[in-house]
């Protein structure tokens, strides 16, 4: 199953919405250039994500997205078409992180979330964790990025 979760429906979502085995497939996010020096600039200042033309001599063959720029947009397409925005507890942690293909200016990005498990917490029944293989892809519909999340969720009913 391949689903996509309404916009308007996304703030009315709790943990009960989130049914194991469920696959969702949605957004598409440009990768800029700009953004690609600027994010590696400042946070991950390696000359493969900082400057086109030394890029080139690196076996990556030109400019890439660090991963960690690719995590913060996988990371916006989840906030805006996944993750309930007023059920949303945060997440305890991230397993099985991956880039096995580089991002480079002009791909255009989009998500698939599996969900691996879903199930009430025991000792506070108002809230559930929700486990997810997250998958990061390019326009080719390669996978650029994987992980599993664990979020956790507000319950709708503490039952």
């Amino acid at each position: 199953m391949s689903d996509t979760i309404p916009i308007d429906t996304l703030a009315r979502r709790s943990f009960e919405d989130y049914e194991a085995g469920a696959v969702y497939e949605f957004g598409a996010i440009p990768v800029d250039e700009a953004d690609v020096i600027s994010f590696g600039n400042r946070f991950d200042p390696q000359p493969f994500h900082t400057d086109p033309n030394a890029a080139d001599e690196w076996h990556f063959g030109g400019l890439i997205a660090s991963g960690w720029h690719t995590g913060a947009l996988g990371m916006r397409l989840l906030v805006d078409h996944f993750l309930p925005v007023t059920a949303s507890l945060g997440s305890p942690g991230v397993d099985e992180l991956r880039w096995p293909r580089p991002v480079r200016p002009g791909d255009v990005l989009s998500l698939r979330v599996t969900i691996l498990e879903a199930r009430r917490s025991t000792s506070k029944p108002d809230r559930g964790f929700m486990r997810t293989h997250i998958e990061v892809l390019n326009q080719d519909r390669e996978v650029v990025m994987s992980m599993k999340a664990m979020n956790l969720l507000a319950c709708a009913s503490p039952e």
